[in-house]
Parts: structure tokens; C-alpha cells; sequence
């Protein structure tokens, strides 16, 4: 129950332990455009570039910037965790420019300051953010500033590695140009695969680039030809045939499930955690406003010896939760509610192992 990777259902790692098929067998390849199509289901898009990177979140995350940044462009990059800090690197080591908007931990982006950055810099190309921030427990206004990019006419650039699955997230509807997740946050199955979507828009503009992709295996100019459909593909790499169908049976079950179920069941089982966390005289340490409830960051008390409670819960109780990052670290807890981990008994499992050892 902390951050990630999460609980694996067994019927992922059953379809883990499927006999491995060639990466251009046709079979394979037709499941190739099942896993595409419930893809496009979970991100809530028609994109055509829809597909899986062979690699975990932080891959995708730089073939998302890999693929839009050329030098000299603008980005900005909205900052109020660690994760924002990745975007800012990953726009320097493609050769652009970061303009940076930031904001405090535990509070959510604020959209007057982008308004504000947008409309003084019209050169600004991409407007990148964290949906999901999971340093710290906080939901931005994803819809909200999709509508700023639009305005100003920018691309939107949208982590969604711990939102996937858990909240709302609607690339069509919002008008999100390239976004990018994890296969083991709310997904929940194994990690190493990083989905990602790119619009109409994104793709004219990869497609436009004067300079090469400065990342061979993350150019979507070639991976495409790999993850068309039907028809013959052309050879790119060896795909994790069996990670493979492990997301698509992770993908199988939330469709199964519906999104809007998944993302209450998530929100449920955050009142749950709440309410016994509160019985226990433990606050949370994000508004309720804006707060994951897949990712519950908590305030360690005086005196409670950060290091020393996790590893209690994990040897006493078999119970992992995380710890803070940067300004958060030995502040706070970071208790995950993710995909098949997001149940009751594990709520109730971990209030009670707390109790026990705090008190």
C-alpha cells in the first residue's frame, strides 16, 4: 500500500505466465490491437497513436517530451512536486527552454500564474504538468489547464502515471495533445510498460520536426510501424511479449469493471482510509478539495519515529506503506490505494496495523 508498484491481481500474473509468442507472430500482433483499443477506453480517446511503451512511466514520460521538444523550443512546466522536477529536466536534456511555474507542496498548480506565464511569452510551445502528483498527494486541474493551453494556443504534455485508472482522465474531452501512465499504479499490473496517447495535433507537429529525435528507441516516427493496425508491422524491437499480456488483462478488467466504477471504488475506499486514519488522530496532509485518493499522504505526529513505523508495518504486519519525498521527507506517509489494492479489507488491515504501532 504505498506509491507503487501495487497489489498484482492473480489474473494478471496468471496471463504473466502465458506461453511467450514470437513479437511478429500474427496472434500476438492481434492482441497488440486489443491492448490499443482498451487503451484508447481508459484514456477516453480516439487517438490513433495509442500504445504501450516498452519501458516504465519515466520512458514514457521522455518519449513524450523526446518527440515534441526540439532545441530552443519553449516549455512550460508547472512544478509543486518531484515529478514536475523530472519534466524541467527532461526539457533541458532535449535542448529547450523551461519556463518554470511554481508552485508550494501539498497545494495544487495555480492556474492564474500559468494564465499569467502563457500570456506574457507567446513563443512558450508546450504546457507540461503532473495530473497526479505523487510526491504529494495532489490532484491538479488537468481540465483547466488543457483549456489554458488551448487558449494560448500550446500543446498539453500531462503526466498521468497515478491518475490512470484511479480518476478521471478524459484525453478527448479535455483536449490533451500527449499524456503518458504506468502499468503499475491503479492499472496494477506489473511494472516495466508505460501507455501513452498522442493527439492528431502531436503528431503533425512530431512529424514537422527539422531535427531528428534525439531518442532512437522512443522516435514515434518508427515505433508506429511497429504499432499500426492490421496488416504486416514493421520490426522496431523485441516487444515484453509477456508484460504485454499482463496489461491487457489489466486493461481487460477495468474495462470489465467501467472507469466510472473504478474511479468511485477508489474514491470510496479514500473515505474509508480517512475516516480510520482519523480515528487514530492521523491528519492528511492535502485540502480535501483537491486530494488523490489513490495516493493519501499523511502527517507523521511529534515524536513518531518515521523510519521506524514502516518497518515495523512492513516486518510485524507484512504491510508496505512510503515514505516522503524531497520537501515531505520524514514529514509524511504516502499510503496507496491502487487498482486491486483499493479494498476494504486492506483499508481496514492497515488503520489497524497503524493503531498498533503508533499507539
Amino acid at each position: 500500500m504505498g506509491p507503487g508498484p501495487s497489489d498484482v491481481s492473480p489474473r494478471v500474473l496468471n496471463a504473466l505466465a502465458r506461453s511467450t509468442l514470437g513479437h511478429l507472430d500474427p496472434s500476438f500482433i492481434g492482441l497488440m490491437d486489443e491492448i490499443k483499443a482498451l487503451l484508447q477506453y481508459a484514456f477516453k480517446t480516439q487517438n490513433a497513436l495509442t500504445m504501450p511503451v516498452s519501458a516504465p512511466g519515466s520512458a514514457g514520460m521522455e518519449a513524450c517530451f523526446a518527440n515534441l521538444v526540439e532545441p530552443g523550443d519553449k516549455v512550460a512546466v508547472c512544478v509543486n512536486g518531484v515529478f514536475g522536477k523530472r519534466m524541467v529536466e527532461n526539457v533541458v536534456r532535449c535542448g529547450g527552454e523551461a519556463v518554470v511555474i511554481e508552485d508550494d507542496w501539498g497545494q495544487q498548480t495555480d492556474l492564474d500564474k500559468v494564465d499569467a506565464a502563457l500570456s506574457a511569452d507567446p513563443a512558450i510551445k508546450i504546457l507540461a504538468f503532473v495530473h497526479a502528483e505523487t510526491s504529494t498527494g495532489v490532484r491538479n486541474d488537468a481540465q483547466a489547464l488543457c483549456q489554458l493551453a488551448k487558449k494560448y494556443k500550446c500543446l498539453s504534455l500531462v503526466d498521468a502515471v497515478t491518475s490512470l485508472g484511479g480518476i478521471e482522465v478524459d484525453v478527448d474531452g479535455w483536449g490533451i495533445d500527449a499524456i503518458y501512465s504506468g502499468s503499475q499504479k491503479c492499472l496494477s499490473c506489473v511494472p516495466g510498460l508505460s501507455p501513452v496517447s498522442f493527439s492528431p495535433k502531436a503528431v503533425e507537429v512530431i512529424q514537422a520536426r527539422t531535427h531528428p529525435v534525439q531518442s532512437w528507441f522512443l522516435d514515434m516516427n518508427l515505433i508506429v510501424g511497429y504499432w499500426g493496425k492490421g496488416g504486416k508491422r514493421a520490426y522496431h524491437h523485441t516487444a515484453p511479449v509477456n508484460s504485454l499480456y499482463a496489461l491487457h488483462e489489466s486493461l481487460l478488467m477495468l474495462h470489465e469493471e467501467g472507469l466510472e466504477n473504478a474511479w468511485q471504488r477508489h474514491a470510496d475506499g479514500h473515505r474509508q482510509l480517512a475516516q480510520g486514519l482519523s480515528s487514530l488522530g492521523l491528519d492528511m496532509a492535502v485540502d480535501e478539495a483537491f486530494r488523490l485518493p489513490q495516493l493519501n499522504v499523511v502527517r507523521i505526529p511529534d515524536g513518531v519515529d518515521d523510519a521506524d513505523v514502516r518497518g515495523r508495518l512492513l516486518n510485524e504486519f507484512n504491510l508496505e506503506i512510503g515514505a516522503g519525498l524531497g520537501e515531505f521527507a520524514g514529514n509524511v506517509w504516502r499510503i496507496g490505494l491502487m487498482g486491486h489494492a483499493c479494498k476494504a479489507r486492506n483499508i481496514d488491515h492497515c488503520v489497524a496495523s497503524l493503531g498498533k504501532v503508533i499507539n
